[in-house]
């Protein structure tokens, strides 16, 4: 009875690790969104549907490279020569006792690893050259690499490298990739002056990326987790993947605050990714402590990377992909040999000396180079063949509307086709032909003598936050009507000093409304006074009131003109 009870419970164990190693490529796959989003609100939105394209394509492309030849090389149980595996074509053959669970599992991974080169690569990269791209680095690249760590017979796994979830596979190995093929495809127009000096281009929505880093942060928990063999070892890979993000982004905010002045968003942001990338390899293995000294450090690195990258390599990275993945996927490779307190891998602080710390280095050391060496020749055969860069005009234009087809990513610019019942018209509605007569007052002649009553445009600029409070003052002096439009502006001081990911925006193009009234009864100075008492805090910044003479007005529904079509008549 025992031995039947102690079975069951066996294989009630068996069964739900199962479940949760599935669950956890799930949340991988989510991690897809998550990239997604990030690069998106990185990056201009005329560029948003691009980036959305590649990111889908990344996994669709992947899937079947991964199926025909990624997945055999990478898990092939006769590896030659430790270095490549022969392929497993039981995949097509055999579903039934085919390992599912493993090839889907090591799919999503495989996906991640493509993802990363997308933001390095944005708003300039042709579309059929990065899925070509793709399906390389899926088909070859990852695989290979992958099987020498995650592969029981892999040459690194024989040798005893850790990298539990995959700083060095994943991370380090798209973080080289993104660097070899922005360097390869050139900085955005307009990125760096004639002198060299980098410009700031602000992405459109850090909404969006701040969504993108909370579905990554999220769908980590599955990156790190899903592979963890018992609950103790998952609760202790749950709080090392919290702990080190968490740190990781309180150090990068208070360095940027303290070099530029105010805490930087999207460089926070880039904290949080850099401090899960570098707690990836050794998740399993280091301690609270650990983790918040590997976050910390993360924390610092991302700011320190991102602005070499950009100042001193002049490579333009939209999205810091070479520093939040290939500079903290090397350092979170390395600080398993320094940190790991598994008795099997000892670090150096624990008394394990220089031998795991030797391991890592020596491993991180043979993926980057294999990857470089591989990664160059593909980018540089796309670049030299169909080419890596869209066009100018292409660019300029934006990728969305010259690669897809896509007006706008935002808008709904699709037509919408009218049903047609017979009944076109709606209650209180006329035909065109019904259409009121307008009888412009013709010819316009500015006249010293002239009896019409003046028509003057009033446009005021000044800060949002001031609407509410205007809008009151205007409509208690009999302001009936108004157009309010959301703007970005600035005046002669150019917008305070500010910095966009560690470089100074030139002009700091603040959000402003601009609200248009046309008067003719109510006084313009009387308007005029209104709104200066109004809008006045004496800072830089009020706004600013622009008075221009108008011809003439329609009134489209009635056909009247002049003084008469401004009046609230019903």
């Amino acid at each position: 009875m025992d031995t039947v009870m102690n079975t069951a419970v066996q294989q009630a164990n068996a069964f739900t690790i199962s479940i949760w190693y599935l669950i956890g490529a799930a949340l991988v796959f989510f991690m897809q969104c998550g990239f997604a989003m990030v690069e998106t609100g990185f990056t201009r939105a005329k560029n948003a549907g691009n980036i959305i394209m590649k990111n889908l394509m990344d996994f669709c492309i992947g899937t079947v490279m991964f199926i025909f030849l990624g997945f055999g090389l990478m898990m092939s149980e006769n590896y030659l020569f430790g270095i490549i595996g022969v392929p497993d074509l039981q995949i097509f053959t055999d579903f039934n006792n085919f390992p599912w669970s493993s090839f889907v599992f090591n799919l999503v991974f495989c996906a991640t690893a493509a993802t990363i080169v997308s933001g390095a690569m944005a708003e300039r990269t042709k579309f059929i050259s990065y899925c070509i791209y793709s399906g390389l680095i899926s088909l070859v690249v990852y695989p290979i690499e992958a099987g020498w760590v995650w592969n029981s017979n892999g040459w690194l796994a024989q040798l005893g490298f850790v990298d539990f979830a995959g700083s060095a596979c994943i991370h380090t190995v798209g973080g080289i990739s993104a660097l070899i093929g922005a360097a390869m495809v050139g900085p955005r127009i307009g990125k760096y002056s004639k002198s060299g000096k980098p410009r700031a281009i602000p992405g459109h929505s850090l909404t969006l990326g701040a969504l993108g880093v909370f579905i990554l942060w999220f769908g980590w928990y599955g990156f790190n987790g899903a592979a963890a063999t018992d609950v103790t070892q998952l609760a202790q890979i749950f709080a090392t993947t919290t702990v080190a993000p968490a740190i990781a982004t309180c150090a990068t905010m208070i360095y940027t605050w303290i070099k530029n002045g105010k805490p930087d968003v999207s460089m926070s942001l880039n904290g949080s990714l850099a401090g899960l990338v570098a707690i990836t390899a050794g998740c399993h293995t280091v301690d609270i402590l650990g983790s918040l000294i590997i976050g910390i450090v993360a924390g610092i690195i991302v700011v320190i990377a991102v602005e070499f990258v950009d100042s001193k390599l002049k490579v333009d990275d939209p999205v810091g992909a070479v520093a939040v993945h290939m500079c903290n996927g090397i350092w979170g490779t390395l600080a398993v040999g320094i940190f790991s307190k598994d008795e099997a891998t000892l670090g150096l602080l624990y008394g394990g000396g220089f031998t795991q710390l030797g391991k890592q280095a020596l491993g991180i050391l043979c993926i980057g180079a294999y990857t470089a060496a591989l990664m160059s020749v593909i980018f540089l055969v796309l670049k030299k063949t169909i080419g890596l860069r869209a066009s100018r005009d292409e660019e300029v234009r934006g990728l969305d509307l010259t690669e897809h087809g896509l007006a706008s990513s935002y808008a709904d610019f699709m037509p919408v086709p009218q049903i047609l019942t017979g009944k076109t018209e709606e209650k209180g509605s006329v035909s065109p032909e019904k259409a009121v007569e307008v009888n412009l007052l013709t010819p316009i002649e500015k006249k010293t003598d002239d009896t019409r009553p003046k028509l003057t445009n009033i446009s005021i600029v000044t800060k949002q936050s001031k609407f509410t409070e205007l809008n009151t003052a205007l409509t208690a002096i009999g302001i009936t009507g108004m157009t309010v439009t959301q703007v970005l502006g600035c005046g002669t001081q150019k917008g305070s000093s500010e910095y966009y990911r560690g470089v100074e925006v030139e002009m700091n193009l603040l959000p402003k409304i601009r609200i248009d009234i046309v008067v003719s009864k109510v006084p313009v100075k009387k308007v005029v006074d209104t709104a200066v008492k109004t809008l006045y805090t004496g800072h830089i910044g009020d706004g600013k009131i622009f008075i221009y003479d108008v011809e003439d007005v329609v009134k489209i529904r009635t056909g009247e003109t002049g003084f008469d079509a401004l009046q609230d008549s019903k």
